[in-house]
């Protein structure tokens, strides 16, 4: 597969989000501000980057019976990095999207990709994988950010967007209002796919490679 593929698979046809369904309980807590989107999605694409490459290059050093553990390890210091430059100069931001920088940790997508992918590529499709992944994340959160903080407080980055007569609604700063908008992003990913698959049938989507459930 070519590191184009590789990259857009990330995007669309294997989003970790919408097409994977892992990693929802982090994404759908956090989108309720763009600011917290852009915020998750960018640290969850570092921590995804440096811990595949990491594993990458030393995936032949790694014996098979303890790699778990050594997984979680690099995971853990890369989020425990992300997570001391949040509270050092956003300190704002880190507050406002609490224990969820931490739980990068243990979060399936980037589990998911050093074990089904990075354990097993060179350091070149690793990079590859992981910025596909990452922008794949990183765009439906701050996706269904904007449309929870437009609708649901009328603002955009904190700045008043709708009209002064707009009436927010509160559904969408809500849990349900999430799980909402999410399922509207899912069935216009699944519409995109349909047409990437109607002008190259050749092309299936290809098969999702993740362990356990969303976190």
């Amino acid at each position: 597969m070519s590191l184009g593929n590789i990259f857009s698979n990330g995007l669309v046809r294997e989003n970790p989000l919408l097409s994977l369904t892992i990693g929802l309980c982090s994404a759908l807590a956090v989108t309720n501000a763009v600011v917290n989107g852009i915020g998750m999605g960018i640290s969850m694409t570092f921590v995804l980057l440096m811990s595949e490459l990491v594993i990458s290059l030393f995936r032949k050093l790694i014996p098979d019976s303890i790699r778990i553990p050594i997984f979680i390890i690099v995971i853990a210091a890369f989020t425990t990095v992300i997570d001391y430059v949040l509270k050092a100069y956003f300190p704002e931001l880190s507050k406002a999207m609490g224990v969820f920088i931490p739980l990068i940790v243990v979060n399936c997508i980037i589990m998911g990709r050093v074990e089904s992918f990075a354990s097993k590529q060179s350091p070149i499709k690793v990079i590859a994988d992981a910025l596909g992944m990452g922008l794949g994340y990183t765009w439906v959160l701050i996706g269904i950010a904007v449309v929870r903080e437009v609708l649901g407080s009328g603002s955009l980055l904190g700045f008043q967007v709708m009209p002064e007569s707009f009436q927010p609604i509160l559904f969408f700063t809500l849990p349900p209002g999430g799980f909402f908008v999410f399922a509207l992003f899912i069935s216009l990913n699944s519409a995109v796919k349909s047409r990437l698959r109607g002008t190259d049938p050749a092309r299936p989507v290809a098969a999702s490679h993740h362990h356990g459930g969303a976190v």
